[in-house]
C-alpha cells in the first residue's frame, strides 16, 4: 500500500537523475557487457542521463576510484554497479562498494534476494547486492547477470531512484 506522502514525494521528485554505469568484471569486454548496455537503456527508456560509463577489472581500487571520480562530478546524482557480488575469490566488488557506504539501505539487498529467490531459489543467498549512499549520491550494486540487472533495475531501482535522490537533497 502506498501512503499519500510516499506519492506526493514521488511526484516532487526529479524528472531525470544523472547516472554513472560501472561494471566489474575480469572477463567482459565492452562488447559482451550486456547487462551494463541493459542498465544504461532502463535508465534512457525511463528518461535518465547516462553521464558515464566505466567497464572496470574487479580491483577494489580501481572500483573505489571509479566511484570516487563519479561522486566528484556535479552532474552525477546515482552510482550504479554491476558485477562481482558473488562468492568467488574474484568477486571483491561488495568489499569495495560496502567499505564506502556512508549509509546503508540494507532493504535493497534483503527484497532484492527475496525477488531473486522466488525467481531462481536457494541460490539467491549467494548474491551480495547492496545499496546506500556515497557522498550525498545514491550507489547500487547489483550481480553481474542481465537476469539479475533486470530485476533490480525494474522492481527496485527505477521505481524509487528519482524519489530517493528528492530524499538525498531536500
Amino acid at each position: 500500500m502506498t501512503s499519500k506522502a510516499h506519492l506526493e514525494h514521488k511526484v516532487q521528485a526529479p524528472r531525470q537523475v544523472g547516472c554513472v554505469v560501472i561494471t566489474c568484471s575480469d572477463t567482459r569486454t565492452r562488447e559482451t557487457d550486456t547487462s551494463g548496455y541493459l542498465i544504461m537503456r532502463l535508465l534512457k527508456d525511463h528518461g535518465h542521463a547516462v553521464v558515464a560509463y566505466h567497464l572496470v577489472k574487479d580491483e577494489p581500487a580501481k572500483i573505489k576510484g571509479k566511484i570516487r571520480a563519479a561522486a566528484s562530478n556535479k552532474a552525477v546524482q546515482a552510482i550504479i554497479i554491476n558485477g562481482g557480488t558473488g562468492i568467488s575469490r574474484r568477486d571483491s566488488t561488495f568489499e569495495a562498494v560496502e567499505a564506502m557506504l556512508e549509509k546503508r539501505l540494507d532493504g535493497f539487498g534483503e527484497i532484492f534476494r527475496y525477488l531473486s529467490y522466488k525467481e531462481i531459489g536457494s541460490p539467491a543467498i549467494l548474491s551480495r547486492a547492496t545499496a546506500g549512499l556515497f557522498r550525498g549520491r545514491a550507489l547500487f550494486s547489483t550481480p553481474g547477470s542481465e537476469a539479475a540487472v533486470r530485476l533490480a533495475m525494474e522492481k527496485l531501482i527505477l521505481p524509487e531512484l528519482p524519489h530517493m535522490i528528492r530524499e538525498i537533497t531536500k
